[in-house]
């Protein structure tokens, strides 16, 4: 008996030696719980021939109002920054993809886009403008029927147009182009009558060549320009919220905006 009590005891001291073993280490394993790695760099995807918001100059190198307004971002929260052009018309897929963070180039903000990306609040106001030639007898909507009409492919700009369905549906043909600056080519040359765009990037190229196109007093409506991310990447999401807002509150957007624009278009 007194073997057998001992052996029971000795059984027992190991048992619960075990025990506390375990429960030693249980606070050293969920310790070890690996943790989200802290944010350092964001790639931005964009259109790279879509002055004046993001193009290339002269010298080849990536300019634009939302490239400045990106850096300055990036720079007060600490990131390293690169932007990589993408095929706009495939910017959900890029994003999802995750070939890059952020879409960051006149991106508008729309119902239909919200179920798949996560935007930050607008940070700029637009129209979708009609530029048609100078001498243009195209003065209104109404004037577009049976005429051929323009814009890029993937742009909100499609989206608006097609919004109005009585006007859209009184066109003679309705092309896309890859991007803006081949759809104004194709106006310049008589292969369009009009030109549906954004206001930023229309009243751009207009002010340029103010001699070859007018923009129309009507338009497409209004829209809002925000930053998109992946809906699930809510870190980055709330960092450039903040950094934004921060932006607008101590002059630094509109100091970006006065550059590229001539005055303080940040909404």
């Amino acid at each position: 008996m007194k073997k057998f009590a001992a052996v029971a005891v000795l059984s027992l001291g190991v048992a619960l030696a075990g025990c506390s073993r375990q429960e030693a280490d249980a606070p050293a394993a969920a310790a070890a719980a690996p943790q989200p790695a802290a944010i350092t760099s964001i790639v931005v995807g964009l259109d790279d021939n879509f002055p004046p918001m993001g193009f290339r100059d002269e010298k080849n190198e990536l300019v634009g109002f939302d490239i400045d307004l990106a850096k300055e971002a990036a720079k007060r929260l600490g990131l390293d920054v690169q932007f990589k052009p993408i095929d706009w018309s495939a910017k959900e897929a890029e994003l999802s993809g995750k070939r890059v963070d952020a879409l960051w180039n006149g991106l508008t903000i729309t119902e239909e886009r919200k179920q798949n990306i996560a935007f930050t609040a607008p940070y700029m106001e637009n129209h979708q403008i009609i530029v048609v030639p100078a001498d243009s007898a195209i003065k209104t909507k109404a004037d577009l029927a049976g005429k051929v009409v323009g814009a890029q492919d993937g742009s909100s700009a499609v989206d608006a147009v097609k919004k109005e369905e009585d006007v859209f549906k009184s066109f003679k043909e309705f092309k896309t182009f890859g991007d803006n600056v081949t759809a104004l080519m194709d106006l310049s040359a008589g292969r369009l009558q009009a030109v549906v765009v954004d206001e930023v990037v229309g009243r751009y190229y207009v002010a340029k060549k103010p001699d070859q196109y007018a923009v129309l007093d009507d338009n497409f409506g209004t829209e809002e320009y925000g930053v998109g991310v992946r809906k699930d990447d809510t870190e980055l999401l709330g960092k450039l919220d903040q950094a934004l807002t921060a932006m607008k509150q101590d002059g630094a957007a509109a100091k970006i905006s006065e550059q590229w624009f001539g005055k303080n278009i940040i909404k």
